[in-house]
């Protein structure tokens, strides 16, 4: 193995900059198969519920939430959008009446996005389309051991 010595005299591996053949071909295999569940996840709500797939994410963050009511960055954080796009969301969520912007309590300038009760409803007719798709492109294609190693990847990969 190469060693690199820094500026103290500390010898140290190198790191390797590149992925080896066999890691980028696990990184390619990871990032298709999310794309097809998600893709194949989104048509189904899309085509039986009309919802997106980020609209469906962003009202289960609000039924998970304390009060069912999170500031908007941190929303934005928990789906994964920038701020200017759960912005629109959001926008698009309070024109049909399924969130309520409010303002946050304890910040005057804050401002938090809130579940209807519409809102709700629309979450669970909308679940049944969701979690029969993630039953049938995700869970049933994998067995116990598949399922808890992944959930174990998964976990690392997130720390």
């Amino acid at each position: 193995m190469t060693e690199i010595v820094d500026r103290a005299g500390t010898r140290a591996p190198a790191e390797r900059h590149v992925p080896t053949r066999e890691q980028l071909g696990a990184w390619r295999a990871f990032l298709r198969a999310h794309a097809s569940i998600t893709r194949s996840l989104e048509a189904e709500l899309e085509a039986d519920q009309k919802l997106s797939l980020a609209a469906y994410d962003v009202l289960v963050q609000l039924v998970e939430a304390p009060d069912r009511r999170l500031r908007m960055t941190e929303l934005a954080d928990a789906v994964l959008l920038s701020r200017s796009g759960v912005t629109r969301l959001v926008d698009r969520l309070e024109k049909v009446g399924l969130v309520n912007r409010c303002p946050v309590e304890s910040d005057g300038r804050g401002v938090a996005a809130e579940l209807t009760a519409a809102g709700l409803s629309r979450l669970w007719t909308a679940s049944r389309t969701h979690l029969a798709g993630v039953v049938r492109h995700f869970a049933a294609r994998l067995d116990a051991d598949d399922l808890a190693a992944l959930e174990r990847i998964s976990r690392r990969l997130v720390d």
